[in-house]
């Protein structure tokens, strides 16, 4: 991504911040502050903020006052290097940390008003900001961020493109094992997931891969165990990886020699149907709601609504699961940009499960599938 993507994304967050009544915004090691600035770093016990003021919302044309970071001394270059910001303000280990987050607070005219904090802060830096701005009101950062993140621009949008083209060679890779599948644990077939993943540009897996063995596969998020496959049996095969940080999110069902049992064939063809027509319902304007609505009737028309026991599908971004979410009572207007994925599933307790899932991006007369390996359970 190019530096200046970052920039924007703070500037229109203090637009934002004066749309929404705050005065600022407060993030720690996050996904929001990855979206922000770039830099990806894991939370840890020591403060590392970065303070996005909203500016003067009275004053027409007035100066905002720029973003800047607080960090442990040791972290000042490398925040230098990787991000754009350019006030950058150290504390070293044996000061107090509360002490700076309330001088920079201060020198930002954020010691009261409205402050939003990152929705999965610690509770530790919460308490230390309190202490630092006794006189603020708190909020939290998705008030601002949610509508800024949920639709994504081209630059992440071409990261997620490149994701989900390392996860479609990834189940071509799969389909070519065939019978050699047989024998293999779920966990060694994750392992080969990984492998392949690695191998065609992503970055680590974006999630936790599913593979659920004929049984196993009835349970929606069974991760992977010690079962081996066996010929005839479906696999659920559910995995994903990262380019630049945004990750992809695909599942197929495989059944990688044999014949599989007779009724599989038509829960195959049902969840193939359903999904289809959830994808096909997609365009700006309509609320979320009814995605899951298209594609749960197909499943309930075939007699296997009971078994379909989730949501349809969940936005995808930096996190993988993330606003907009695809369920009944999501009155939420799909708008360009935003992307989600479409998974119904049919799930037979003790026998198989099956479930078909693609990620798909709004666009502005219908969507994007941004995968597009094979539907089938060969």
């Amino acid at each position: 991504m190019t530096e200046d993507v970052h920039a924007e994304r703070r500037e229109r967050a203090a637009a934002r911040l004066r749309e929404t009544g705050a005065d600022g915004l407060v993030c720690f090691p996050s996904r929001n502050l990855q979206y922000l600035t770039g830099f990806a770093e894991e939370p840890a016990e020591r403060h590392l903020l970065l303070v996005v003021p909203a500016g003067d919302r009275a004053t027409d044309g007035a100066s905002v006052p720029e973003p800047a970071f607080l960090v442990p001394a040791l972290y000042e270059t490398q925040v230098r290097e990787e991000t754009t910001v350019g006030a950058v303000r150290t504390w070293a280990d044996g000061d107090d940390p509360t002490a700076a987050a309330r001088e920079l607070l201060g020198d930002l005219g954020l010691r009261g008003g409205r402050l939003l904090v990152d929705d999965t802060m610690w509770a530790t830096f919460t308490q230390d900001l309190r202490t630092a701005a006794p006189g603020a009101e708190w909020g939290l950062a998705s008030e601002a961020l949610a509508d800024l993140r949920v639709r994504k621009d081209e630059a992440e949008l071409d990261a997620m493109r490149a994701a989900a083209a390392a996860a479609d060679e990834t189940v071509r890779d799969l389909r070519d094992l065939g019978a050699d599948a047989i024998g293999m644990t779920e966990r060694d077939l994750a392992d080969r997931i990984a492998d392949r993943l690695a191998a065609h540009g992503g970055a680590g897996t974006s999630f936790e891969t599913i593979v659920g063995a004929g049984p196993n596969g009835a349970k929606p998020h069974h991760g992977c165990g010690d079962r081996e496959i066996r010929a005839g049996e479906p696999v659920v095969l559910d995995f994903g990886t990262r380019v630049d940080g945004y990750p992809s999110d695909q599942t197929r069902t495989l059944v990688f020699d044999g014949d599989p049992p007779a009724e599989y064939e038509r829960v195959h063809e049902v969840v193939r149907e359903a999904q289809a027509a959830a994808v096909e319902a997609v365009e700006p304007g309509v609320p979320a709601e009814a995605i899951d609505r298209a594609a749960r009737e197909v499943i309930e028309d075939a007699g296997y609504g009971d078994a379909f026991v989730h949501r349809t599908g969940h936005g995808v971004g930096l996190d993988v699961h993330e606003e907009p979410y695809v369920v009944a009572g999501n009155d939420r207007e799909l708008e360009p940009g935003m992307v989600f994925s479409v998974e119904p599933g049919i799930y037979l307790d003790g026998r198989f499960g099956c479930r078909i899932e693609d990620l798909v991006v709004v666009t502005e007369d219908g969507c994007e599938r941004l995968n597009d390996t094979d539907r089938g359970w060969r």
